[in-house]
């Protein structure tokens, strides 16, 4: 088995790696500490997530001998982020990361429940992942605004990197987030010295199950990680000529998320950007042997697992507005490729346009959030005018 790995794989494996962590950590971060999180629980839900990621990333490529690697929710966590914290705090959220997971397992094995949100129209459905994601998208001019000095240099950075290679942006644009930190921070070594490379405290918390917390963030954090990452995620890999069987894999990477769940982790799902670095001929010629790009992706993810620690004690030192410009610029190719998909059918535009402004809004009605209002109105408009 090992003899068929390539040097080609290997290395586009572990860049896929990097690409992801180095991509969207922030976003993780950002959405741990808006629900509640301490430095502690950020820390220990960065390793479990991470962790699970990894594990699941070389089990389900040595299973299937595909190059079905598994990424955190991207769009779940920027959902996260944008969305109000839960009056029960931490635990209220963790209690509702446990019921998102609980409906990926169900939708493993019940595949009405998979027809029924593959049957949200795409416009909504696009139009509420970018919704979720414009806030933070804002959060690059807004953090210009109050610290140009610092976020300009990382403007400069991504925008060279983008128009390098769309894929350089993020870690060149982490790069420049490093040398700005240690530049603008005093004593930088001093925060650091405190902690370690290995395993962080772990921390747990009895979850508090809430219909709040069903409503306003279990049910669309279970939506933006299925339409947002396990679909699009499904996509790639049948786009690059793999049988797919979903059913299985929804299986495993919900247990995986049901498992980590208490410990304060978001979901993991099928990857989509870095899993078309891992199907595509980038990995080596022959198809077949592909799938350990998967295999040393998920390499890469459990050593990076025990960076959690000095990678979340580094943000809390950062300036603010560069981490919220680091995650906001993460996220702009999502939010193009959503609006693009959100205002794609002629004629049908009223729908995903409520759908986004009460997604975006932030607004809260009885106590539950507008990413479940803008979806639910978003669906009745199309099929009111669908009937019409």
């Amino acid at each position: 088995m090992i003899r068929e790995a390539t040097p080609s794989a290997i290395y586009m494996g572990l860049l896929a790696a990097f690409v992801g962590y180095a991509a969207s950590f922030a976003i993780v971060l950002a959405g741990l500490t808006a629900m509640g999180g301490t430095e502690a629980q950020v820390a220990s839900g960065l390793f479990f997530t991470t962790l699970a990621m990894g594990v699941c990333s070389i089990w389900l490529p040595a299973v299937t001998r595909i190059p079905a690697a598994v990424a955190w929710s991207t769009p779940g966590a920027a959902f996260l982020a944008s969305a109000s914290a839960l009056p029960g705090g931490f635990a209220e959220a963790i209690g509702a990361t446990i019921i998102c997971a609980v409906l990926i397992v169900l939708t493993g094995f019940v595949p009405a429940l998979g027809r029924a949100v593959a049957a949200i129209p795409k416009p909504v459905a696009n139009a509420l992942l970018a919704g979720v994601l414009l806030q933070l998208c804002l959060a690059p001019a807004q953090a210009l605004g109050a610290a140009p000095l610092l976020v300009t240099p990382l403007l400069i950075v991504w925008a060279a990197g983008l128009a390098w290679h769309r894929l350089a942006a993020m870690p060149l644009t982490i790069l420049a987030f490093l040398i700005i930190t240690f530049t603008a921070v005093d004593a930088p070594g001093a925060a650091l010295s405190a902690t370690s490379i290995g395993l962080p405290e772990i921390s747990t918390l009895m979850p508090q199950f809430t219909l709040r917390g069903l409503v306003s963030v279990a049910l669309p954090l279970y939506l933006v990680t299925m339409a947002g990452q396990n679909i699009p995620g499904f996509a790639v890999l049948e786009l690059n000529g793999y049988r797919v069987d979903r059913q299985p894999l929804i299986r495993r990477t919900g247990l995986a998320s049901l498992l980590i769940a208490p410990f304060g982790a978001i979901p993991v799902n099928m990857s989509a950007i870095t899993a078309a670095m891992m199907s595509g001929e980038d990995a080596g010629r022959d198809p077949a042997r592909r799938y350990w790009a998967g295999i040393f992706s998920g390499i890469g993810y459990v050593a990076m697992a025990f960076c959690a620690e000095p990678v979340v004690a580094l943000t809390r030192i950062a300036p603010t507005e560069v981490i919220t410009a680091v995650a906001g610029l993460a996220l702009i190719p999502a939010l193009v490729s959503s609006l693009s998909g959100a205002f794609s059918v002629p004629g049908k535009l009223e729908a995903p346009a409520l759908t986004f402004l009460f997604a975006a809004s932030g607004m809260t009605l009885l106590g539950v959030s507008g990413a479940f209002w803008g979806t639910l109105i978003g669906v009745l408009v199309w099929l009111l005018k669908r009937a019409r």
